[in-house]
């Protein structure tokens, strides 16, 4: 029987996911696509949690559908001058940005480090 998570939280791996592309658009890429984000994650965490892109690209799609992402398919010009398929470019939106707040700010513990399950307060 599969567990249901409750209602407004976020998984690790969302909040994650939502860490990364802030992070990487401080850092000037204002838009991330599936594997750059896994690296950023596996740089970052370590591959803990990641044990397969499918996990990743099944999060993305959540996010995706609960407006905390927002996506589009990069230029085909682009993709064919470097001779690879059109990558899928991610956007962390301004409710990612604020749940990903809520959730650390709600569930930060003594010591200072995220738990699992993050709370949406």
């Amino acid at each position: 029987m599969l567990m249901r998570r409750k209602a407004n939280t976020l998984l690790p791996i969302e909040v994650s996911i939502l860490d990364a592309g802030i992070r990487l658009r401080t850092d000037g890429l204002p838009s991330f696509h599936g594997f750059l984000l896994a690296k950023q994650i596996k740089e970052r965490e370590g591959a803990r949690l990641l044990t397969a892109h499918g996990t990743l690209y099944k999060a993305l799609g959540r996010l995706e559908r609960a407006k905390l992402l927002q996506s589009s398919w990069e230029d085909p010009l682009i993709a064919a001058e470097e001779r690879r398929p059109r990558r899928r470019l991610y956007t962390v939106t301004p409710a990612g940005e604020a749940a990903l707040a809520r959730a650390v700010h709600t569930s930060v513990g003594t010591a200072g480090e995220a738990k699992g399950g993050l709370t949406l307060a």
